[in-house]
């Protein structure tokens, strides 16, 4: 299974991308992570390619060939949906984040992003507040994952717990909780 997980950064998408290698390897997994961040300290974009099978050579998804995108924010799932293959699918946070050349004046956010994906969108960002912090915004999407791809409950939310500061187990297990039911 190829996965890619695209967001912009700040979001959790490396730590998602962790999460979902700690995953397939307690389920026994050959599993590769490969990680694009150009500037992603300043709100760039950050890419996370995740191959998971019985024996993996290269980290590298190609375009077109995607299982799945996971994107923490709806312009970062349009600008990487080419990677999808034919049959895969989006989930999106509907979360926006605004480009630098949008909070410039120098271009307007894209409408209707919505219309073009076919894909699954979550109020992620409403829901993290809700579990009691915004940065929970990757523990929703990571149980909307969860539950869109049929994973072992209990085991990836285990992956989820062991990868995350001991403070934050209950807002983020509140935050898994609240994204899987979501979809």
């Amino acid at each position: 299974m190829d996965i890619l997980i695209v967001g912009v950064g700040g979001q959790g998408t490396l730590l998602a991308s962790r999460v979902l290698g700690k995953y397939a390897l307690d389920k026994g997994y050959d599993v590769k992570l490969s990680e694009v961040h150009g500037m992603a300290q300043r709100g760039g974009s950050v890419m996370t390619y995740v191959r998971i099978g019985e024996k993996i050579a290269s980290p590298l998804i190609d375009e077109g060939c995607a299982d799945f995108i996971l994107a923490f924010e709806k312009l970062e799932a349009l600008r990487y949906a080419h990677y999808l293959k034919k049959g895969g699918e989006i989930l999106y946070s509907t979360q926006e984040i605004m480009p630098m050349p949008v909070v410039t004046g120098a271009a307007e956010y894209p409408q209707g992003i919505e219309n073009r994906l076919h894909g699954t969108g979550i109020d992620a960002l409403s829901l993290a507040l809700k579990a009691g912090n915004s940065k929970a915004a990757n523990s929703v999407m990571l149980g909307a994952l969860c539950k869109k791809l049929n994973f072992d409950r209990e085991v990836f939310e285990a992956a989820l717990i062991a990868s995350i500061p001991q403070k934050t187990i209950e807002m983020n297990k509140e935050a898994f909780e609240l994204g899987f039911a979501a979809v």
